[in-house]
């Protein structure tokens, strides 16, 4: 069990003292010492990638119970932006047992094992943004381990960040936005990795008037957090403001793939897309936001509808077609997030006339056109191919 627990030495003694000589089990316990020794040694030298390899490696080797490894995991992903990840390791500490009793006084990478723990932990928390969080779990620490010369310089970073934060928050809410700019300014100075000083600081610079210096922070902020909503809307409302609309559509679509649910988002792609098609000189008036699959019945009202202006997506369908039933909720998920788009529908049992006329025989079949003209046809495609063809010829 020591050795689960990265307890290397301890599994030693045992071995030895029960007079047990198995040199797999030794093998096994000098592979995990040799990864732990590793860990240590990149770490110092700021390699966060080797030093995740290593911990990885030693867990693999047999340490599986050790929470020290598990928060040495966190660290590195933390290191390397892997903020989602990161947190999602911290988490999983309640699922397996300390690495020492409460209260021990076993090092870890220099510090009281424990005292470690809170360092990480703070540094999450501040990454994500909770920021009072952080300075409990950094507060911790200090009083567990307070002669560590790491665990009081994290502690002094994270009370800093905290405190630049919520200057910051309190002149934004009392209108002063370049006030606030400068103070979230002042954290990053302390923690210049940080993607929320970044987000929040973005707003101040677009309450301003700053698009492109928003952007610029949107663009750091999610360098450090790739899929950080809040900074992709900002930097898709600074696009819109600069007229960028190609940006800001693009912005938007990814918004709305994550936040499908959010009427706002919808409301801002469709805006945006009306504005880089008016940009292109292309006819916009019959664009409408948030329409449904509408049905088609008869060949007249088929080709009313293909021949509107901008893009029209058709849906040939048979209600009795387990390949239509399943690909129909995607169809209707495309319809909300292209909402510049027509989407149509012909079921050719229904419809048979419109069937014949289209010369369609095997469904699901998509058709695309595009003012009128057939762009597209595709017979029985994946969810990727519908989706990249609907964007393709509806910008």
């Amino acid at each position: 069990m020591d050795k689960r627990l990265g307890q290397v030495e301890n599994a030693k003694k045992h071995l030895f003292l029960v007079g047990q000589s198995d040199p797999v089990e030794l093998q096994k316990l000098q592979s995990v010492e040799r990864h732990l020794g590793r860990c240590g040694e990149l770490r110092k030298i700021g390699d966060w990638k080797s030093t995740l390899r290593e911990a990885d490696a030693a867990i693999a080797a047999g340490a599986d119970s050790c929470a020290m490894l598990v928060v040495s995991r966190a660290e590195a992903l933390l290191k390397l932006h892997l903020l989602d990840e990161a947190e999602s390791a911290l988490s999983s500490l309640s699922k397996i047992e300390c690495s020492s009793p409460s209260g021990s006084q076993s090092k870890f990478f220099g510090m009281i094992s424990d005292s470690y723990m809170y360092i990480v932990r703070a540094q999450v928390e501040m990454a994500m943004g909770r920021f009072d969080k952080a300075v409990e779990a950094a507060e911790k620490a200090r009083l567990i381990d307070s002669r560590s010369g790491e665990v009081t310089s994290i502690v002094n970073t994270v009370k800093s960040v905290a405190r630049a934060r919520n200057q910051g928050y309190e002149f934004f809410n009392s209108g002063n936005f370049a006030e606030a700019s400068t103070a979230y300014g002042e954290g990053l100075k302390y923690d210049p990795l940080n993607p929320v000083l970044y987000c929040n600081r973005a707003v101040c610079r677009s309450k301003l008037g700053q698009w492109e210096r928003s952007i610029e922070d949107c663009n750091e902020a999610l360098r450090i957090r790739p899929r950080y909503s809040k900074a992709l809307s900002r930097r898709a409302a600074s696009y819109a403001k600069l007229e960028r609309w190609a940006e800001a559509v693009r912005d938007y679509e990814v918004l709305r793939k994550e936040l499908p649910n959010d009427k706002e988002v919808a409301e801002s792609l469709f805006h945006a897309q009306v504005a880089l098609k008016t940009s292109r000189g292309e006819e916009v008036s019959n664009m409408k936001f948030g329409g449904e699959v509408e049905e088609i019945t008869g060949v007249e009202q088929f080709q009313a509808a293909v021949s509107l202006t901008g893009v029209s997506v058709v849906f040939f369908m048979a209600s009795s077609s387990q390949h239509c039933s399943k690909i129909s909720p995607f169809v209707d998920t495309l319809c909300a997030r292209y909402p510049s788009l027509n989407f149509l529908k012909v079921d050719i049992n229904e419809s048979q006339t419109v069937a014949r006329a289209e010369n369609v025989r095997t469904v699901p079949t998509f058709k695309i056109y595009k003012n009128g003209a057939r762009v597209k046809e595709m017979i029985c495609p994946s969810q990727q191919v519908l989706e990249f063809s609907v964007r393709h010829y509806g910008l």
